[in-house]
């Protein structure tokens, strides 16, 4: 397993992918963080529900990943020469994550009525790295 991992590491590539998962993986729990406690507050005040509460949630992360992971997470991968596209694919990427963290909520707080706190688990575990393949490979290429 070790020759497996040094070999791996002396790939640039590999390197570089490394680098930009330990980098997103940090920014992305600042985020998440940020993102789950806005949800969590939200949805537990009874502020608002707790669909429109992980809405507001995702809408503050779309804002702050975009610049923190362009800038960041994946520093020097792929060009930046198009913002419009870069963006829009960013946003893309994140509804897809947005969707899935709703289906989240809707399933463990609405349909099965477990407390607030179930869907954090899965959108913090799951969510995370589907969208960092997914930035890689089609965002930030």
């Amino acid at each position: 397993m070790k020759k497996h991992i040094d070999r791996a590491m002396a790939d640039p590539e590999a390197r570089a992918a490394f680098g930009q998962l330990i980098r997103y993986g940090v920014i992305g729990a600042l985020i998440t963080i940020g993102g789950q406690a806005i949800y969590y507050v939200l949805a537990e005040t009874r502020t608002t529900s707790p669909l429109v509460a992980i809405a507001i949630a995702w809408i503050v992360g779309v804002v702050v990943g975009y610049f923190a992971h362009g800038w960041i997470s994946f520093a020097g991968h792929g060009t930046r020469d198009d913002h419009a596209a870069t963006g829009t694919r960013f946003v893309v990427v994140n509804i897809v994550g947005y969707l899935l963290n709703s289906f989240w909520v809707w399933l463990l707080v609405e349909r099965l009525l477990g407390p607030t706190w179930w869907p954090i688990v899965p959108n913090i575990a799951l969510t995370p790295l589907m969208t960092f393949w997914l930035h890689r490979h089609w965002t930030f290429r």
